[in-house]
């Protein structure tokens, strides 16, 4: 299958790409950094064009890898802050001693090793938009500062007798339960509060396998561009091992697979199986079906067509999936949407757009 060539019309912030060899049309709809397909993630592209303009804080959940920074920069490229800077800072990455100092910044002389003035980060961002990552990894003595700097406006820099006023956008990322860390005492809760005024959660790669190939073929072309290696080709048996992978670690584990492939083919190579690496190969085996009780052994498993558009299968296998966890939760669907480990509103999205509707319990 050919994903290093398609045939693309962009327009009205749209792009069509089709496969040549097979009758797959997907709609990326959004920047050029980003894919948006699935239900769930064009919900947070559109809710993150319409809160782009405020200065309202964001909280970006989701586990590791998912493309919540790539969320943040849509969330700067729609505001009118968009031509200021848009400045990514991981707490995780600076000592906890030190994560005052960065933030806020100090005056020469205010400690030891303090030779010179320095803004800190959130200075830095001054008149565009801050991304704190890791979020639930800040420091607990940090944390008032960052709360008065999020209700004032206002930083107080180490030695500096007065505070000074900077213009932020904040947004906030976390692959951590925040609500876990309040409870423990990690993260104050008037904080938790004032970061969750709008909280997208960004979806693994594993619930929205219709975007692996479009991400695929975004990765493939950048990288082939970069190592001048032509126009690389997946065969059909290796999509499907992509496509049927969980991908742990997500989006950036999918664009480091492609990354691997690209500099070890040759050039306008075809990507084969045994070009991956050993765990996606180790992943391609049929596991049985397990039984639910009081489930028939049969109703626990689909026949596919294999000779059908990938997205007609893919629907279809969604639409048994979520049919089948539905009819074993007694029609729960929150017990089903822990039982198909995706959110209430991810089920209900899928649910909406397969055409599921029926009765249901919340």
């Amino acid at each position: 299958m050919n994903l290093s060539n398609p045939s693309s019309v962009e327009g009205g912030g749209q792009m069509n790409w089709v496969t040549s060899g097979a009758d797959i049309i997907e709609n990326s709809v959004g920047p050029s950094d980003g894919v948006y397909v699935s239900a769930e993630t064009l919900e947070n592209f559109s809710m993150a064009k319409r809160v782009a303009p405020s200065r309202v804080p964001v909280l970006l959940t989701g586990e590791t890898g998912t493309g919540k920074e790539v969320m943040a920069r849509v969330l700067h490229r729609y505001s009118d802050r968009h031509e200021a800077t848009f400045l990514p800072f991981n707490c995780q990455g600076v000592p906890r001693d030190m994560l005052d100092s960065q933030l806020f910044g100090y005056k020469r002389g205010a400690f030891t090793g303090a030779n010179e003035n320095f803004s800190g980060v959130i200075r830095a961002a001054d008149g565009g938009t801050l991304l704190l990552d890791e979020i639930g990894e800040l420091a607990l003595e940090v944390q008032p500062k960052l709360l008065r700097f999020l209700e004032t406006g206002e930083v107080h820099p180490l030695g500096e007798s007065q505070p000074v006023k900077v213009d932020v956008r904040v947004i906030a990322a976390t692959n951590a339960p925040l609500e876990q860390l309040v409870s423990e005492g990690r993260v104050r809760e008037d904080l938790y509060y004032r970061l969750h005024v709008v909280r997208l959660r960004i979806p693994p790669l594993r619930e929205r396998r219709e975007e692996i190939p479009p991400l695929l073929h975004q990765a493939l072309q950048r990288f082939a561009l970069e190592e001048g290696k032509g126009r690389l080709q997946l065969a059909d048996e290796t999509l499907e091992h992509l496509l049927l992978y969980s991908w742990p670690g997500n989006v950036r584990q999918l664009t480091n697979e492609v990354r691997r492939l690209v500099s070890l083919a040759e050039i306008d190579a075809v990507l084969l199986p045994s070009d991956l690496s050993p765990e996606i190969r180790a992943a391609r085996r049929t596991v049985p079906a397990t039984p639910t009780a009081g489930v028939p052994a049969d109703a626990a498993q689909i026949a596919v067509d294999l000779d059908q558009p990938l997205s007609h299968a893919v629907s279809k296998l969604e639409r048994a999936i979520i049919s089948h966890a539905l009819a074993t939760s007694g029609g729960r669907v929150e017990k089903a949407a822990r039982t198909l480990k995706i959110s209430r509103k991810g089920l209900f999205l899928k649910r909406r757009r397969l055409g599921l509707g029926g009765s249901a319990i919340a």
